[in-house]
C-alpha cells in the first residue's frame, strides 16, 4: 500500500501549503460537542469487522486533508460514495454512516472539508462554529476537495466510473452543487440540504439557481417540519427540476411530513426512526437504479 501511495503522490503537482495550511489534521474521536450530548439509546453503532476502515490523508493542491474511509477488506474497483458531513465535521455519526455503507459493498469516504478553517469537533456552540469555521468555507474549495477525494479513492480500490455522493444538512447542499460540477457522477442523495439563500462571495450560487447545470440525478430527503428549509423552496425546486435538463427531470424530492430537520441523525433528539429508515432504503434503491449497485 505504501508503494501505491507513493505512486499516487508522484502523479500530483508539488504541494504548496498556504500560509495557514491545514489546521485540522485528523478526524474526530466521538461525537462533535456542538451537536449536543449523544442520545445513547438511539445512536447506531456499526462495527468494522471485515472492513478496512479508518483515517486516511487526501492530497490536495495545498496540503493533505484528513478523511475517514471504510470499505470491504481486500476488494477493488468498488462503487464509491462520497459522504459529506453536517456542520459538525467527520465525527462518529459520519464515520458510522461510512461503515454502514461499507458493509453493503461500497467504498465510503468522508473528507474533512473544514480542515483548513479549523476543527469543528472542538466547538461547543453552534453560532460560534458557524461564524468561525463554516461561514468561511468557499464552495469552490469544497468542490475541489471532493474532486481530490475522488482521485484518491480511484487509486485506492474505489472507482470514479461508479461514483455517487450523499450528504446531510450542510453536506446536503453540497450534494446538489457537486451534481452540477462533476460529469462523472452517477447519482446523489441530499438529506435536507439548503435550496435557497442569497448569493455571496463564498457561496455564489444557490441550489435553485443551478438546476439547469445538473449532470446527475439527485434524490432529496426533506422534513415537512424543518424550520430551517422553507417548504416554499422545496416546491420551487420541484417545479424547477421538472423544467430542467434530463438529470434534473430524473431527480426527485421526497418530503416526510412529520419529520424535523436532521431526522436521520440517530444520535440527536431530532432522529425519527421510521422516516430515517424509509429514506435510507430509498437512497440505497436510488443508487442501484442509477448504476451504483454494490
Amino acid at each position: 500500500m505504501k508503494d501505491q501511495d507513493a505512486h499516487f503522490d508522484s502523479l500530483l503537482p508539488p504541494l504548496k501549503l498556504n500560509r495557514r495550511g491545514f489546521i485540522a489534521t485528523t478526524v474526530a474521536a466521538g461525537f462533535s460537542l456542538a451537536a449536543g450530548p449523544a442520545v445513547a439509546q438511539t445512536a447506531i453503532k456499526t462495527d468494522a469487522n471485515g472492513l478496512t476502515a479508518g483515517k486516511v490523508d487526501i492530497p490536495t493542491s495545498d496540503g493533505k486533508m484528513p478523511a475517514y474511509r471504510a470499505a470491504p477488506a481486500g476488494k477493488k474497483n468498488l462503487p464509491t460514495l462520497l459522504v459529506v458531513s453536517e456542520i459538525f465535521g467527520v465525527h462518529e455519526y459520519i464515520q458510522d454512516v461510512c461503515r454502514r455503507l461499507a458493509h453493503l459493498g461500497y467504498m465510503a469516504i468522508a473528507p474533512e472539508l473544514f480542515a483548513r478553517q479549523g476543527d469543528p469537533s472542538k466547538y461547543t456552540e453552534i453560532p460560534k462554529l458557524q461564524a468561525e469555521i463554516i461561514g468561511k468555507v468557499p464552495d469552490q474549495q469544497v468542490q475541489g476537495d471532493l474532486d481530490a477525494t475522488v482521485a484518491w479513492a480511484a487509486a485506492h480500490g474505489g472507482s470514479d466510473d461508479r461514483l455517487g455522493i450523499l450528504g446531510f444538512c450542510w453536506g446536503g447542499r453540497q450534494v446538489w452543487l457537486y451534481a452540477a460540477h462533476n460529469p462523472k457522477l452517477k447519482a446523489g442523495a441530499a438529506w435536507y440540504g439548503q435550496l435557497g439563500g442569497e448569493p455571496s462571495e463564498l457561496k455564489p450560487r444557490s441550489v435553485l439557481s443551478l438546476v439547469n447545470d445538473l449532470k446527475a440525478p439527485v434524490l432529496g430527503a426533506y422534513g415537512g417540519k424543518d424550520a430551517g428549509i422553507p417548504q416554499a423552496d422545496v416546491d420551487k425546486m420541484r417545479i424547477a427540476l421538472a423544467k430542467g435538463p434530463a438529470a434534473a427531470r430524473a431527480s426527485r424530492i421526497d418530503v416526510y411530513p412529520d419529520a424535523p430537520h436532521a431526522f436521520h441523525a440517530d444520535y440527536r433528539p431530532s432522529y425519527r426512526k421510521a422516516e430515517a429508515e424509509q429514506a435510507w432504503q430509498r437512497m440505497l434503491d436510488w443508487f442501484k437504479q442509477n448504476g451504483l449497485g454494490a
